[in-house]
């Protein structure tokens, strides 16, 4: 779907919240959950029904008008189910608890319990295009001291062709309750869903990213898709020119399995409209890399600089590294990236915060006044230059770079830091085809960024080879990047 899809087709919502049980815990965020998902998806086009503290009836005759709702709406249709409160799994199936629910054996669950099942196949009946249900119901298991209804979680379910099960954490395990009045996986899914034209299953990555860093890895929300067709909770205004430009650039980079490409295109973009994917994207490669153990990768693109003994030997954990990230993530602040640093300087992570904290400064400085760049500022490659080649000698006013080509400038030393505030010993003197994967094919999506992206913008951010290095990729990109 693109970013300038309308939002001319029916959405229908159910919400159901239990929180006041009669006969087993009760739970306190459920209906004030509820509540929040009802406010998001009234802001983005669904016609919502809520029921709170539903009795099995009423719940029975909300999800059978639900179904009826889908159906007169049309094949046209997006339905969504949202539920928070108690659910257990028994023999494989799922079933939602009613706050009237009392039980005292296993073989009456189905008696008293709603069947998850029963709103799937209200929507099969139906046969829209797409639904989505979320169920946000892995609290605890109240019935833990009934034989055979001790498992922890939900069960996973076959979602039929056309269906997104989105689940408040994997299969079998217990998701948090939240102390702040809502669970941590609804309130974070309440304010992805704002985001305009980001799709179904990017805003569900995004939820997860999120909870897992908020739950310090103890929840990790789950799903599970069949849909057929595409789908986005916020249609995006249309786009302007500048923002035509990043998408281009966007699709450019997205599918790379290479860091280098991503960082780029957050340099040129650090407030665009898919800066937040890229951001999870680049997040994601760095943590599979940490994981594969590659010593050659960006996150180990430069030397680590010489540090006393006292300072490399961390007594952190790992997981209190991904705390403190997390945190930085979340709130997007300077101060907590430096606090990362501060504790963990030569940390899993430092590079990233590193990262952060200079596209930080960069739109700090754009903010309070950009100053021109002066012509005089980039060395130039001379624009008579005809069919530069990876091979070819370049023409310039730079004396390091004029009469060498691309393919021999790669194998020298930067001329400036990586990343604003590297320590000097980390880069000065080092080989820059041993800090990147620099082969002839990822320089050339670089020179694509460069003719993409805005000249003033992208141009004018330091190169590790210089500017005239960077306006040869640049001239060697426009020409079809040549070997």
């Amino acid at each position: 779907m693109s970013a300038q899809t309308s939002l001319a087709e029916p959405r229908v919502a159910l919400i159901m919240g239990n929180g006041a049980y009669s006969s087993v815990t009760q739970l306190d965020n459920p209906v004030s959950d509820a509540r929040l998902m009802e406010t998001a998806l009234i802001e983005s086009g669904f016609n919502v029904r809520v029921v709170t503290d539903a009795s099995q009836i009423d719940m029975n005759r909300a999800i059978a008008q639900f179904g009826r709702d889908l159906r007169s709406g049309g094949e046209e249709t997006t339905g969504l189910f949202y539920y928070a409160g108690h659910a257990v799994q028994s023999f494989g199936s799922n079933f939602l608890l009613p706050v009237d629910t009392q039980i005292t054996d296993a073989a009456d669950l189905s008696l008293v319990g709603v069947p998850a099942d029963a709103v799937l196949r209200q929507m099969f009946s139906a046969s829209n295009r797409t639904n989505i249900v979320i169920l946000d119901a892995c609290r605890n298991n109240p019935f833990e001291a009934i034989p055979a209804l001790n498992d922890n979680g939900l069960a996973e379910m076959n979602a039929p062709r056309g269906t997104f099960l989105a689940y408040s954490t994997a299969p079998g395990a217990v998701a948090l309750d939240g102390l702040d009045g809502n669970s941590p996986f609804t309130k974070t899914l309440a304010t992805e869903i704002t985001r305009e034209g980001v799709s179904l299953e990017q805003t569900f990555k995004s939820v997860r990213i999120e909870v897992v860093a908020l739950t310090n890895g103890q929840q990790t929300p789950w799903d599970t898709s069949s849909l057929t067709s595409d789908f986005v909770f916020r249609a995006s205004q249309p786009l302007s020119q500048e923002q035509v430009q990043e998408k281009q650039l966007w699709d450019s980079v997205r599918h790379s399995d290479d860091p280098v490409p991503i960082m780029l295109f957050l340099r040129a973009y650090p407030a665009g409209i898919f800066t937040v994917e890229a951001r999870d994207l680049l997040n994601e490669i760095m943590r599979a890399e940490l994981a594969g153990g590659e010593s050659d990768t960006t996150t180990a693109q430069v030397a680590a600089p010489t540090v006393e003994p006292e300072v490399a030997e961390n007594t952190g954990s790992i997981a209190d590294e991904e705390t403190l990230i997390g945190a930085a993530q979340s709130s997007g602040k300077s101060e907590d990236y430096e606090a990362y640093l501060e504790a963990y300087p030569n940390g899993i992570y430092a590079e990233l915060a590193g990262f952060e904290l200079d596209i930080l400064a960069q739109k700090a400085a754009v903010a309070a006044a950009p100053p021109a760049v002066p012509e005089s500022s980039v060395a130039a490659v001379e624009s008579s230059q005809q069919d530069v080649t990876f091979a070819t000698p370049l023409t310039s006013q730079d004396p390091e770079v004029v009469g060498r080509s691309i393919a021999q400038l790669i194998e020298g030393s930067p001329a400036f830091p990586p990343f604003e505030g590297l320590p000097e010993e980390a880069w000065n003197g080092k080989t820059c085809s041993n800090c990147h994967e620099w082969t002839a094919e990822a320089l050339c999506t670089q020179g694509k960024t460069y003719l993409l992206a805005s000249n003033e913008r992208s141009l004018s951010k330091s190169h590790p080879l210089g500017g005239a290095f960077k306006q040869g990729l640049r001239h060697w990109a426009g020409g079809g990047c040549l070997p």
